[in-house]
């Protein structure tokens, strides 16, 4: 190592930037791979897997990490580009070991919140230190907490029957929810559902949207049905329609019925058209405003962090009922044209109304040409009589055109590709 740091905490280095020498980022660090041997010994850090372009997931072994000085990660700047898989001597320190319910020497219990790794004399990393709570899972945060040496506590080498999920999730706070799919893919399934026991819907919502459909079904089905139908109604109301389309038809029909009957109405809607249609892709929830409305509501509207930057892009001018399917549609506004003019200005003075827009029945291949053709990235999609009834994204779209399964395919090398590359020098 061209510096040697000493205790370093996995908490402050997890997430962090991965360097390559000329100190362009390669990735970010996700978790140590470390080998435990026993109760007694410390676990050797093996190395880092470290999520690179396309979210995939790779080894990099610890002797090629130049430096750990003040949470930098340098590496000497080859990686493998093959997708990292877990051994079975393996273990994930961030994944697996936090969380964890120990024995600490006054026979006492506490629950690891994190752990410590240092290098010895032979430049070998170890993990040394582990930090724990007082008292268990029932004082959560509250507890008393010390630092003691690996050989002081039991309970780390055994698996955990009921293991929580509280601090690794503090891990993963800032991830984006499609790199929180990501990494609960890689889970073991008994971890995977104790981190999606801990997530509140909300999130769990957002994740699922960004998981292949076996893995919603099959997180879906073993949750309780009130907290599925809770976190279907957090879902897009197209998402959540896809999902349960995926289902048996009496679950699904007992599920709409848990859900708010609001909601349920918007994805019973949804789920009678076909699924690569303007219909299907379609969601209901668009920014819809009367024409009275002026440009500063709109763009007010438009600033609600909630909404995807493709729905954020316009706003849809309706005659009243505002929600979907609307009174007379009569247009959009794109969002550059709110910002050219005056905020007291009425959106029904500079409504864009002059192309065809799809019908339900429209299809992907119609959708996809219009999105092209007039370089726009959503789409209202109307009835016969001019009534909004959704509005269809890029993000669905190319999701429908994307090969079966993408969201299970990591970004491979290309055949003539090493299995090693060198990023810079």
């Amino acid at each position: 190592m061209s510096a040697t740091p000493g205790r370093i905490f996995l908490s402050r280095i997890v997430g962090q930037a991965v360097f390559d020498p000329a100190g362009d980022q390669v990735g970010k660090l996700r978790d140590v791979v470390v080998a435990v041997r026993s109760a007694r010994q410390r676990p050797r850090v093996l190395g880092l897997v470290v999520e690179v372009l396309g979210r995939r997931r790779v080894f990099l072994p610890i002797t090629r990490v130049t430096s750990l000085d003040s949470g930098q990660i340098i590496t000497t700047g080859v990686l493998n580009v093959r997708k990292f898989v877990q051994r079975r001597t393996e273990t994930l320190a961030i994944h697996e070991l936090l969380d964890r319910t120990v024995t600490l020497p006054d026979g006492t219990s506490g629950t690891v919140y994190d752990l410590a790794m240092e290098q010895d004399p032979r430049r070998d990393w170890y993990v040394s230190d582990v930090a724990v709570q007082s008292g268990g899972k029932r004082f959560g945060r509250r507890g008393p907490h010390q630092v003691l040496e690996w050989d002081q506590v039991k309970g780390l080498t055994t698996e955990e029957a009921g293991q929580g999920a509280t601090h690794l999730l503090a891990t993963m706070d800032e991830m984006r929810a499609a790199d929180l799919a990501n990494a609960l893919r890689d889970l073991p399934p008994k971890r995977r559902m104790e981190v999606v026991t801990e997530l509140d819907d909300e999130r769990l919502a957002d994740v699922l949207e960004e998981l292949p459909e076996k893995d919603q079904v099959e997180i879906l089905g073993v949750l309780d049905p009130e907290r599925a139908s809770d976190v279907l109604t957090e879902m897009d109301p197209d998402d959540a329609a896809d999902l349960l389309g995926e289902l048996p038809t009496a679950v699904a029909e007992a599920l709409l019925a848990l859900m708010e009957p609001d909601d349920a109405e918007d994805v019973r809607r949804l789920l009678t058209y076909e699924e690569r249609t303007a219909g299907g892709m379609m969601t209901t929830e668009p920014v819809v405003l009367p024409p009275d409305a002026t440009i500063a509501e709109a763009l007010a509207r438009i600033r609600n962090p909630d909404l995807i930057p493709a729905l954020a892009s316009m706003v849809y001018v309706c005659r009243p009922p505002l929600e979907t399917p609307t009174g007379k549609f009569l247009g959009i506004v794109h969002f550059q044209a709110l910002l050219r003019e005056p905020p007291s200005t009425l959106v029904s003075a500079i409504v864009d109304n002059d192309i065809d827009w799809p019908r339900p029945e429209a299809s992907l291949e119609h959708v996809a040409n219009l999105l092209a053709a007039y370089n726009m990235v959503a789409l209202p999609v109307v009835d016969e009589n001019f009534h909004l009834l959704g509005a269809v994204t890029i993000d669905d779209v190319l999701d429908h055109l994307l090969p079966e399964g993408w969201r299970e395919q990591d970004a491979e090398p290309d055949s003539g590709a090493e299995s090693e590359v060198v990023t810079h020098g």
